[in-house]
């Protein structure tokens, strides 16, 4: 069986524009506005992933997508005590542990979760659950799970992850099954879709 999944990244906020580590905001007027201009350009799905940060949410709802069916799909990266610092905040703090955190994907200097124990996080979920819905499903989720998903099923190594840039209102499409998966790098949400 083959499995389809679209990664969507969530619209922009204010944590985005202002380079912070996520703290749960929500979208910003202009982030809204545009995923409500995308409502309606999704294919039908067979299931549908939400990570559970206000922005996730507020992208779903404004696509279109019905939040009060959704399954949970996977949580950013916990980056611990960094979380609603600015990137420029711990570069001034912290300069040796970002520096460390950067380059070294096991590291965890900030208390959380290291990108490679997001990594291992997010392919379980993409074999354990999303493996197992036949079709195409949809998964509104923070930019860091689809870098972790794209490093995964390219069984890339983890200091790939951030060479990876997503950007808001993308997708990013999974196809495969478990242990075996292909990418298709992202395109703008509201632009035409091509199989």
């Amino acid at each position: 069986m083959t499995s389809r999944v679209m990664l969507i990244s969530p619209a922009i906020s204010a944590a985005l524009r202002e380079a912070r580590f996520d703290d749960d905001c929500p979208l910003d007027a202009s982030g809204l506005r545009l995923a409500k201009a995308a409502a309606g350009t999704l294919p039908p799905v067979s299931g549908v992933w939400l990570s559970p940060t206000a922005r996730c949410r507020e992208t779903a709802e404004a696509l279109g997508l019905d939040v009060g069916s959704l399954d949970d799909g996977p949580g950013g990266l916990d980056v611990g005590r960094w979380r609603g610092a600015t990137l420029t905040e711990v570069t001034e703090r912290e300069p040796e542990a970002l520096a460390q955190w950067l380059t070294d994907p096991r590291s965890a200097p900030h208390g959380g979760e290291s990108v490679q124990e997001l990594c291992e996080r997010v392919l379980r979920w993409l074999d354990d659950s999303v493996a197992r819905v036949a079709g195409r499903s949809v998964a509104v989720v923070e930019p860091e799970v689809v870098r972790a998903a794209t490093v995964s099923a390219l069984g890339a190594p983890g200091s790939a992850f951030w060479r990876i840039d997503v950007p808001p209102l993308t997708a990013t499409e999974l196809s495969g099954r478990a242990g075996r998966w292909n990418v298709r790098v992202g395109w703008q949400l509201g632009a035409p879709h091509v199989e």
